[in-house]
């Protein structure tokens, strides 16, 4: 009797936000890695988005915690997601939310989820601007301890 042997397929974890980056990252992604001619998918699926850490405020009636908004924020980029997925049939997708700065949180989530392959979005800002502002994508290339892809963003016509 011959013994069946099973091979786990390789993780790509994409980050997922509300920016039009993000989004384009996702869908550039499910047109090149999980097209309907791709059949089963190389990959297994993870989307993961980085929730800000929750600000303390103080107010008369003591401190508090302005968590609610972004708890609602994301879902809806969750749930943002899973529409754009399915409507390409793409039905074997993990969704996580993992609190903290989006760049750590990436990182992190390679290790975590075993990931062979991170997807990121670019804002495509030009080296003053990404210097001052940071850079997830850049973070991310450079710390991240799998093979990287960053989705510019369309030409605007």
């Amino acid at each position: 009797m011959a013994a069946t042997t099973t091979t786990k397929k390789p993780v790509m974890l994409i980050g997922i936000d509300e920016s039009e980056y993000a989004i384009g990252a996702l869908e550039w992604t499910l047109n090149h890695f999980f097209s309907s001619t791709i059949n089963p998918p190389l990959f297994k699926l993870i989307l993961l988005h980085a929730k800000p850490i929750p600000e303390i405020y103080l107010d008369i009636s003591g401190p508090g915690i302005l968590d609610q908004n972004l708890k609602n924020k994301a879902g809806n980029i969750m749930k943002k997601a899973k529409e754009i997925c399915a409507t390409r049939s793409v039905c074997d997708v993990e969704f996580e939310v993992e609190e903290g700065d989006a760049r750590n949180v990436l990182c992190e989530g390679v290790n975590k989820y075993g990931a062979s392959m991170l997807v990121v979005g670019s804002h495509g800002y030009g080296a003053i601007k990404r210097a001052l502002l940071g850079s997830v994508s850049d973070y991310c290339a450079h710390h991240a301890q799998c093979t990287v892809i960053i989705v510019k963003p369309k030409p605007h016509t």
